[in-house]
């Protein structure tokens, strides 16, 4: 069992216990977010960090009111 931190820039966005290491270029979704593995570092003997780099999230423009309806 290893024990995980997931880390997006210096930030700490989780810790997990897991039996397997993350590979580099994997596909992970944490916290709802896509992210990708971009490295991994082992510490200690069963600690490991994990840099990710998260999808940026698109917003949506809000709905234009200007328009109204006719009666």
């Amino acid at each position: 069992m290893y024990i995980v931190y997931f880390y997006h820039e210096r930030n700490l966005l989780l810790q997990q216990l897991r039996k397997e290491i993350p590979a580099d270029g994997d596909e992970l979704k944490i916290k709802g977010r896509k992210a990708k593995v971009v490295q991994t570092t082992t510490i200690e003997g069963n600690k490991v960090h994990v840099q990710l780099q998260l999808e940026q999230v698109v917003k949506k423009s809000a709905v234009d009111l200007s328009k109204k309806k006719r009666k």
